[in-house]
């Protein structure tokens, strides 16, 4: 799980937390109204820097 009190970067935690607790990206990203591409380029910037990568 991903927390920040940032504003932005909640949002975008958001969609990777809702993956994480449904088990399926497709569904969390249906939800979301965000793209699959969007989720895996979150999910890549958290990986090689940290949650706060989401910021740009």
């Amino acid at each position: 799980m991903f927390y920040s009190n940032n504003p932005l970067i909640k949002h975008k935690t958001g969609l990777l937390n809702l993956a994480e607790e449904f088990g399926n990206i497709f569904q969390a990203c249906k939800i979301m109204g965000m793209s699959r591409d969007t989720f895996y380029r979150y999910q890549q910037a958290v990986e090689e820097v940290g949650v706060d990568a989401l910021l740009d």
